[in-house]
């Protein structure tokens, strides 16, 4: 057995790719229109991972999106999405400078959470060692729920 991927309904493909891809760094990888179903599927990976070969691909995150209006409530309950980064702080600077709240501060210099535009908690993990702890990030108030 191999996992292959989440998947995540959203709301407004535009504003998701923007958060998933400008913001926090994803790579479509492919699409598919599915006009009988009515829905897109978006398929996305790190960037450490768009090179892999079908037989050894990562997993990726698929983003499902129904062309007939639906609303999607309780994004906290599906639980979580986990990515490792180089560095948690860079990556949570640049996330707060393109408007995103950093709902769990990186604190500790390992894990941050921030929200997709859909209300989906996203954890960040520090590649390796902790980081050590730095301002503005060591006293840091959580914001909202992650």
């Amino acid at each position: 057995m191999r996992y292959l991927h989440t998947m995540v309904r959203i709301k407004d493909v535009d504003e998701s790719l923007d958060f998933y891809c400008n913001k926090l760094g994803l790579v479509e990888q492919r699409r598919i229109d599915n006009e009988g179903g009515r829905f897109t599927l978006i398929f996305l990976t790190a960037p450490k991972d768009k090179n892999a070969s079908d037989a050894s691909r990562a997993p990726e995150l698929e983003l499902t999106y129904n062309w007939d209006p639906e609303e999607y409530t309780g994004g906290r309950n599906f639980g979580h999405l986990a990515y490792k980064v180089d560095n948690i702080y860079e990556t949570c600077k640049k996330l707060m400078d393109a408007g995103i709240t950093i709902n769990r501060p990186p604190r500790d210099g390992y894990m941050a959470f921030v929200k997709s535009p859909d209300g989906i908690s996203i954890e960040l993990l520090q590649e390796g060692e902790k980081l050590l702890p730095q301002e503005p990030w060591a006293s840091m108030e959580n914001t909202g729920s992650w």
